[in-house]
């Protein structure tokens, strides 16, 4: 179980098969992510075993509040195979806003010569983190169909009648 918990913590090859037109300037991995998937928690992987952490949580607060921010190498390296002379940190943002950014703009960017490989990690959630971020959504769609039926023309009633 421990092998198959780590999975989705692993890069992905780039998709090389998309049309042309559907291709961005860049190569990216495709991959979805659900609600529950997503995560304040994030796994950053690639840190160079300089002690960075305080470089690392730094560049982190330039996205948003962060709560934690821990080196868990020892703990991963009994559950997946790992960089050589390269750290892990576990960093804990306040606002799952906050992570989804800081996730997007350093995934794949270089950090004092390592190049970071960043995933959500919603292992690392309780069960009350995950209620709230249920809510949260439920919220967000409330708010969005409310905002859309605002949105939508009103239809004159003379004109409904003769419909």
């Amino acid at each position: 179980m421990e092998a198959s918990s780590s999975e989705h913590h692993k890069r992905l090859e780039y998709c090389t098969t998309r049309l042309k037109y559907r291709q961005g300037r860049e190569l990216k991995a495709v991959k979805v992510y659900t609600v529950a998937s997503e995560s304040r928690h994030l796994l950053i992987f690639g840190v160079p075993r300089i002690n960075l952490q305080a470089n690392l949580k730094a560049k982190l607060q330039g996205f948003g509040k962060v709560q934690s921010c821990i080196s868990i190498t020892s703990e991963m390296t009994s559950k997946m195979e790992l960089e050589a002379f390269t750290d892990v940190f576990a960093v804990k943002f306040e606002r799952l806003e906050v992570a989804r950014r800081a996730k997007k703009m350093l995934d794949a960017q270089q950090f004092y010569g390592g190049t970071l490989h960043i995933s959500y990690a919603p292992e690392r959630e309780s069960v009350e983190e995950l209620r709230e971020k249920m809510q949260h959504r439920r919220n967000e769609v409330a708010f969005r169909i409310l905002k859309n039926q605002k949105d939508q023309p009103q239809v004159p009633k003379k004109c409904r009648e003769d419909t």
